[in-house]
């Protein structure tokens, strides 16, 4: 037998292909064999742990779709890692019989063929006997007694019964089985892996008034605010104590005044380290009660996972030796040209102390874990080894499956495919960067199509504390409806960061920064103030929990519109029930029309038929028929979501289903 091009397949087996809980499996594999043996071949899976934790191999057969194609699937039940192979073998039985119905309808003498057939029959009750089938062992003893007497078309109708090849099938000779030469991976994450929609604040600017450091308590107060817009996750920055060692003033100044916060990524000072909390923050008790408070408000709690120090941070003094130090022994500050991080201290990933600083790091997240954290936003992972990363997420992934990691990697795309592809959950993208038709066409449709999709899920940001994107410093709030928009229906996760719905687009000039960064000082935000859009992201998140088909990663399509300014696209749910259309402007200063080239062949919808429209950010609802649609899309309405209704005929009347 040869078994090739097993897919899905993450590069040679080598990493684990990404799936959700409640996600049906399917693997598809070339099988084929010389001459003309009946086939048959099953794929092998079980859920797999730590080594002990296996289950038992499951069975499910294959299907033959010709040219040598074969298909089958399995359901991914549980949340945590599964392993599969495929196996296939000549059915003897099945081939025998395909033979024998060939020379009999050409009149052979098929004396010595029913021998033949009684003999794999005897075979075949033998191993039945083995493995407990005694009934069917039986028949199967019976049969291969009949087939040694002297032809007649009742013996013949015996040799070709359905039920008789069937059985015979089941205890078939396995010992010619050729088994794919590797176990392959899944890991089956929960759902909310992918599908989420992040909202990140710093709870030290809870108070609102700029002067006054927020506590976790001030915190909870955000969360009704926070629900009434939608989002089930909140990102809280790294919750820390900070250095005072070069700690870094407002507008990254690198003098701090007496009453200046800080960098929360400058962790670590004389209050402890990464196990420790800001004191002005509160404590480990008041975080739990936030940790609950959220969670009775639908939200769960994202943590920042940055593995870095200040120079004040315990273990600088306590570990010297899992820092990198210059020739003459002095440690080394941060750096990325011309960018230099004086507060911050890295890690020596590779050097002696490993042995021990990876677990100690290991541990620092399951303390988070433990303390009701299931989320991490992981802080500029490609500047760590992918090895740490590799053996940190599995470890914790064997002992909590439920765990979610995000990695903050904006670099070179190989790099950030390749933390996906070694177990961070989901990544930070190049959406942020992307304001073009053809370019945003070309970047989602990879990253949301295999071989991409089946381990790569992107979570799009239009903005972050870190990055202010040109588009949104002079565009208004038409830019921030607009790129809010296509965040939010593009993939099944995205986020924005505080302030994104103030239409906060002040800038560092020339800058894709913010002026009066809130990651070195307190911010008072208005949430009242004149020219905010939280009805507009209010809507999109009620249209994305109410309507499946944007709950889902991978299936997004791109359609054509006439107008290189306007996008069009869709994404519908497996069996159809949920088919949403998206259209979305990205001119943020002109109104455009364009007319949609609707792909009912893809909605199931005869050319000819009446279907109703729902446009899911206005209310209106519309008739439309046939493969065309004229839009208009203004500033202050950059985006249109359609849940499409097909109408039925029923005896009173028309009703319409999705």
């Amino acid at each position: 037998m040869v078994i090739e091009s097993v897919r899905p397949e993450l590069d040679g087996g080598r990493f684990a292909v990404k799936r959700v809980a409640g996600d049906t499996f399917k693997v598809e594999a070339d099988l084929f064999k010389e001459g003309h043996d009946v086939l048959v071949a099953i794929v092998r899976w079980r859920q797999s742990g730590p080594s002990g934790q296996e289950t038992q191999w499951a069975e499910v057969p294959m299907k033959a779709l010709g040219n040598d194609l074969w298909v089958a699937d399995f359901p991914l039940a549980r949340n945590g890692r599964y392993q599969y192979t495929v196996e296939a073998w000549p059915d003897l039985f099945a081939t025998w019989a395909s033979e024998l119905k060939r020379k009999v309808d050409v009149g052979r003498d098929v004396r010595s063929e029913l021998l033949e057939g009684s003999g794999l029959l005897e075979g075949a009750a033998e191993r039945a006997r083995t493995f407990g089938g005694e009934e069917e062992s039986r028949l199967l003893a019976e049969a291969a007694t009949k087939l040694k007497q002297p032809p007649s078309p009742e013996l013949i109708v015996t040799a070709l019964s359905p039920d008789l090849a069937r059985i015979a099938g089941k205890y078939a000779d396995r010992s010619l089985a050729t088994q794919y030469d590797r176990v392959l991976e899944i890991f089956v994450d929960r759902e909310r892996a992918r599908t989420s929609a992040w909202y990140e604040f710093f709870p030290r600017s809870a108070v609102r008034d700029g002067k006054t450091h927020g506590t976790f308590k001030d915190a909870e107060a955000w969360l009704p605010y926070i629900q009434s817009l939608g989002f089930d996750t909140i990102y809280l920055p790294p919750i820390h104590p900070i250095g005072r060692t070069a700690r870094k003033g407002k507008n990254n100044s690198l003098r701090a005044e007496p009453d200046d916060v800080g960098s929360p990524w400058a962790i670590g000072g004389a209050e402890g380290g990464h196990k420790a909390i800001h004191p002005q923050l509160g404590t480990p008790e008041e975080f739990r009660r936030f940790l609950k408070a959220a969670e009775q408000h639908g939200i769960e709690v994202a943590l920042d996972l940055a593995f870095q120090c200040s120079p004040d941070h315990p273990y600088v003094k306590e570990h010297p030796e899992w820092f990198l130090r210059r020739p003459d022994g002095t440690i080394k500050t941060a750096e990325n040209p011309p960018k230099r991080y004086e507060d911050i201290v890295n890690f020596d990933w590779m050097g002696p102390g490993r042995d021990t600083l990876w677990p100690e790091l290991e541990s620092v997240v399951l303390h988070w874990v433990q303390q009701g954290v299931k989320i991490f936003r992981v802080d500029n992972p490609h500047t760590k080894p992918l090895q740490f990363w590799a053996w940190l997420i599995r470890h914790v992934q064997d002992k909590h499956p439920e765990v979610v990691f995000l990695s903050e990697a904006f670099t070179r795309p190989k790099v950030m495919k390749a933390l996906a592809k070694i177990g961070f959950t989901q990544s930070y993208t190049y959406f942020t960067w992307r304001n073009f038709k053809q370019e945003i066409e070309e970047y989602l449709t990879e990253i949301t199509h295999p071989p991409v999709s089946d381990y790569f899920r992107g979570n799009l940001w239009p903005n972050t504390p870190d990055i202010l994107p040109e588009l949104l410093q002079r565009s208004g709030p038409a830019g921030f409806r607009l790129r809010v928009a296509l965040a939010a229906t593009l993939s099944s996760s995205y986020g924005i960061y505080c302030g994104y719905e103030l239409c906060e687009g002040r800038a560092l000039p020339g800058k894709e920064e913010y002026l009066d960064s809130e990651k070195y000082q307190l911010v008072a935000w208005d949430l009242e103030r004149p020219g905010h859009i939280r009805d507009w992201i209010r809507k999109l998140n009620a249209a994305r929990k109410q309507h499946p088909a944007l709950q889902l990663y991978g299936n997004l399509r791109f359609f054509r519109s006439d107008n290189d300014r306007v996008l069009f696209y869709g994404k519908r749910t497996p069996d159809g029930s949920s088919q949403v259309l998206v259209a979305v402007s990205l001119d943020p200063h002109s109104p455009q029309e364009a007319l949609l080239h609707v792909p009912l062949k893809e909605l199931g919808i005869p050319p000819d038929e009446t279907y109703q429209v729902h446009e899911l950010m206005t209310d209106e609802r519309r008739l439309w028929q046939g493969p065309h649609a004229q839009i208009r899309l203004t500033p202050d309405q950059p985006a249109a979501i359609w849940a499409v209704y097909r109408f039925r005929r029923t005896e009173q009347a028309f009703d319409y289903y999705e």
